[in-house]
């Protein structure tokens, strides 16, 4: 019998789940009103930190009795104020910028693998290679550049006939390393 109460839920519940999900939504909306558009950006590794808080926030608190909705929503505008907070430091504080943020590392410049970063991003080639063919190459050569980004997404820069704008990659570590011939382009 006590399986039984795995699969219900009485009136009272769907009332209380109810009130506290629009709650939720309603706060949510309202704070990213307030704090503005970055409110679930995926641009830095704190912003995807805040993205799953929030999700485990709203989940305990639409589904359970404790912590309360009030609970749940001052909960969420304390992350939202630290997430405004850290963001207006990023912008005005440079020297904490590089504190608070990964930097983007370059994994593969014209075709080549650079071992040591993939080492530093634990990662593999294989696992370049997946995000390559994801993105429709079917050789190397195709590659001006993969960059492991902040967020921890990777970027392929494909190979064109447009001279590429060096202020585009001034933020990434090794930053050079896209500008050094590789051995495929030697021989």
């Amino acid at each position: 019998m006590k399986w039984q109460t795995w699969f219900s839920i009485d009136w009272q519940q769907l009332v209380g789940i109810s009130l506290s999900a629009a709650g939720f939504y309603v706060g949510l909306m309202l704070f990213t009103r307030l704090m503005g558009l970055r409110s679930f950006s995926k641009i830095s590794s704190h912003d995807f930190a805040m993205t799953v808080a929030v999700g485990s926030i709203l989940a305990s608190t639409v589904l359970s009795d404790s912590p309360s909705l009030m609970q749940g929503l001052f909960a969420v505008a304390v992350l939202f104020v630290m997430q405004g907070l850290i963001s207006i430091i990023r912008r005005k504080v440079k020297p904490l910028k590089s504190l608070i943020d990964n930097k983007a590392i370059i994994l593969m410049a014209h075709g080549e693998y650079f071992a040591d970063n993939l080492a530093e991003a634990n990662l593999s080639t294989s696992d370049v290679q997946e995000v390559l063919r994801k993105n429709g190459l079917k050789s190397k050569t195709e590659v001006f550049a993969v960059i492991m980004e902040t967020t921890g997404d990777m970027s392929v820069i494909k190979n064109n006939d447009v001279p590429p704008d060096w202020a585009l990659f001034d933020d990434i570590r090794d930053s050079e390393l896209l500008t050094r011939p590789s051995h495929h382009e030697s021989s």
